[in-house]
């Protein structure tokens, strides 16, 4: 019924003459209104949350709710896990991105459900994480979902569930732009105009409809005239943000391998998983509450929460000035420990937090250590007279952005995110030379990414954005299979020559004395036999089957098959039915694959 649903929209749309797939962007826009109510429910308990600790700053029942409501919110996160039992495989995003590349984009409510309700106990108790991990995988779980309702190719589902990652983006950061080049750049990977238009929809509606519910502005307001001079940015000031540019791509090194590192010891940590979001809330929790008693703080610990009001006043120039005039810098020493400290802090914060096993994002952690770092660097610059046109908070900004690019590899998603969160265009020039060296340094030192790490270990080599896209969005079921010549492996050798003669075919599929596969005879190891054409007589089938051939599935990606010739040098290789994995349905040949990515590829021309 629901294969039929796309079949009658598309040859309305052919009749009509429109593109054969328009029913997409009207599905985009439908996707984006919905991602708009979706964010403004999420959104709201995390800001009830925000104003309701800013009242009750100075409040001596804070001090211990901060040591013990991140323990509280990571034992709900355990047991919402235990409860839900969605299949994921760690962070929202990396759990898309295996999606898209494994699981023909398709991916259950269950994941979308835990997501919500984890990500919002760990970040209204205080949990370092930020709310854009959560938001983007529902905004893909709702896509794939309405996709999979519509009976929608492969290729549309990956499509429909980047427009409900875009949407949630451009809903919750009042971004769309970013939110459309995060999934192009990230998630799919894929920058054909295709691809492009029906998630360009969803994002523009739901930023809209978010707006015209909350009517916000800018997340992060730096106000008229922020970057003072007209010519801020020089030939003068390139080695300022260069020297940023190379500090946060090393930072971002850090970052990434201390979360690694953390999730990898609270893996090996006994007992059951379900407690083990709360260990990591409670030492969140003492750390807190050593902040505290050390600053002599009433207010809820910086590093907790996703930290945008602390943000927000690491680019208010008014924090490293004590006058109005920008000329008099506050106590230096204190202002640097304090950033230093800052920084320190939010990193282990946000590991205990993520790498215990607690839900959220990695982009506002991100935000604030590059914050933290670039106001460090700018106050350091400011008290050596070396920022002429600017002061510390023109770094601190930038720092969000080389921060970002640094950890998530994406240059261009980092640079639009901060330019549409600050509604700034005096800043671009500077985002854009401190993003892409704090990428050059990161990719230089690690190749993987904050979201990719994960996937390395799972075996996915995601390598270099290519046109591979074509294939890693198509499967084995989409192609024309040859259909397999079978043979018993107790048959004598002669019965391949015979075959070979009368169907004009040199590979051939081995099966057992049960009818099951057993091996393939492929044509190279016909031609070697020959070279003794006098011992065929005497051979049997199995004594030239190779057993050691990968085989693979109809739900196997093109990518993956590639990978497999790639290794293997043999023309063919034997088909299975994902559920059957004894009988073969047919050979997928290289030959055809190539012509298959040709074809794709003029026509996405």
């Amino acid at each position: 019924m629901r294969p039929g649903m796309t079949r009658i929209l598309r040859k309305v749309s052919l009749r009509l003459g429109f593109e054969r797939d328009w029913y997409l962007y009207l599905v985009a826009a439908v996707i984006g209104l919905l991602m708009a109510l979706v964010a403004t429910l999420f959104i709201a308990p995390l800001r009830g949350m925000e104003l309701w600790s800013k009242a009750r700053s100075g409040d001596a029942l804070l001090l211990w709710l901060v040591l013990l409501a991140p323990c509280v919110g990571g034992l709900v996160v355990g047991m919402l896990r235990a409860a839900i039992h969605a299949n994921d495989i760690g962070p929202g995003v990396t759990t898309l991105m295996h999606a898209v590349l494994r699981g023909r984009s398709r991916i259950s409510l269950r994941v979308g459900l835990q997501k919500w309700l984890g990500s919002t106990s760990t970040i209204i108790s205080g949990g370092s994480a930020g709310a854009e991990g959560p938001i983007i995988t529902i905004g893909g779980v709702m896509g794939s979902n309405i996709a999979r309702l519509l009976g929608t190719r492969t290729q549309n589902t990956a499509t429909l569930l980047g427009c409900g990652s875009a949407a949630g983006i451009a809903a919750v950061f009042n971004a769309p732009i970013a939110g459309v080049f995060f999934v192009m750049e990230i998630l799919l990977r894929d920058f054909s105009l295709k691809t492009f238009t029906p998630i360009v929809i969803s994002a523009v509606v739901a930023s809209a409809a978010t707006q015209g519910i909350l009517h916000d502005s800018a997340i992060f307001d730096v106000g008229e005239g922020f970057m003072g001079q007209d010519d801020f940015f020089d030939l003068w000031q390139l080695p300022v943000y260069l020297a940023l540019g190379l500090l946060c791509g090393l930072a971002a090194i850090v970052f990434i391998r201390v979360l690694g590192m953390t999730g990898s010891l609270f893996d090996r940590m006994p007992g059951p998983k379900i407690i083990r979001p709360a260990i990591g809330g409670l030492l969140l929790g003492v750390l807190g509450f050593a902040w505290m008693f050390w600053a002599h703080s009433g207010d809820v610990p910086a590093f907790f929460g996703n930290g945008y009001p602390v943000i927000t006043q690491l680019i208010d120039p008014s924090t490293y000035f004590q006058d109005s005039s920008y000329e008099t810098l506050n106590p230096m020493r204190e202002l640097f420990v304090l950033l230093v400290g800052l920084f320190i802090l939010k990193l282990v914060g946000t590991s205990l937090t993520l790498g215990s096993g607690g839900a959220g994002g990695m982009f506002a952690p991100s935000l604030l250590l590059g914050a933290a770092l670039g106001g460090a660097l700018g106050l350091v610059l400011e008290w050596m007279g070396l920022l002429p046109h600017g002061h510390p908070a023109h770094v601190a900004l930038v720092g969000m952005a080389a921060m970002l690019a640094g950890t998530t590899h994406a240059p261009l998603t980092a640079i639009l995110i901060v330019y549409e969160m600050t509604q700034s265009y005096q800043v671009i020039m500077p985002l854009m030379f401190a993003a892409v060296i704090s990428t050059i340094v990161a990719r230089s030192i690690n190749r993987d990414s904050i979201y990719t790490s994960r996937l390395r270990k799972l075996g996915i080599h995601l390598g270099v954005m290519s046109d591979l896209t074509i294939l890693r969005r198509m499967r084995v079921s989409d192609v024309a299979l040859r259909e397999p010549v079978v043979v018993s492996e107790n048959d004598p050798a002669q019965v391949l020559l015979d075959l070979s003669v009368s169907k004009g075919v040199g590979d051939f599929i081995v099966v057992n004395d049960h009818g099951n596969y057993a091996g393939m005879v492929t044509a190279d190891d016909l031609k070697s036999a020959l070279v003794y054409r006098e011992a065929i007589p005497l051979l049997q089938i199995n004594e030239l089957e190779r057993s050691n051939l990968p085989t693979v599935t109809t739900d196997d990606s093109l990518d993956t098959v590639l990978e497999k010739f790639s290794r293997n040098d043999v023309e063919a290789l034997p088909v299975f039915a994902a559920d059957d994995i004894e009988h073969p349905v047919g050979l997928i040949t290289r030959n055809r694959l190539m012509q298959i990515y040709q074809a794709e590829l003029e026509k996405e021309g």
